[in-house]
């Protein structure tokens, strides 16, 4: 029965309120930028935001936006006991085709010799306008990386 309630635990990084992060907006949710269960990291979808300040950085610059999700995927799979090398899965979001090529580049150097698989998607809006890409990663924590955290 042990294992059965380990394998169940759950690790919430970084826990927020909806209120704190959009307050321009009537929101009260409850939410992590990332869960560990089962050995799997599952990651909110980041973007151009100082996860410190919640400030928004590149604004109108797609570019800097994919920088600052990328850099904001590899401190929160590092604080996951997890690293880029361990994402399975990629999905990027797009509020304009015209990006792929600058955000794909981007995410293409930080993940160089990882293969994951991806999806991109164009959407009409993310959730504040100055929002341009999202990018949303799933990993595992593998017993390199678990190793290092050890």
């Amino acid at each position: 029965m042990t294992d059965i309630a380990a394998s169940a635990t759950h690790t919430r990084i970084r826990p927020f309120n909806t209120r704190d992060t959009y307050p321009e907006q009537n929101l009260d949710n409850d939410l992590c930028q990332a869960v560990v269960a089962g050995g799997v990291v599952y990651l909110r979808g980041q973007i151009g935001q100082d996860l410190e300040t919640r400030e928004s950085v590149g604004i109108g610059d797609v570019e800097a936006q994919a920088e600052k999700a990328m850099s904001n995927i590899a401190m929160l799979l590092d604080e996951a006991g997890s690293s880029l090398a361990d994402i399975v899965k990629v999905t990027v979001y797009l509020t304009d085709i015209r990006y792929r090529e600058t955000v794909y580049r981007v995410m293409g150097r930080w993940l160089k010799g990882v293969y994951p698989v991806s999806t991109g998607l164009v959407v009409e809006a993310l959730a504040r306008p100055e929002w341009l890409v999202e990018i949303d990663a799933t990993a595992v924590v593998s017993q390199a990386s678990a190793g290092e955290t050890a």
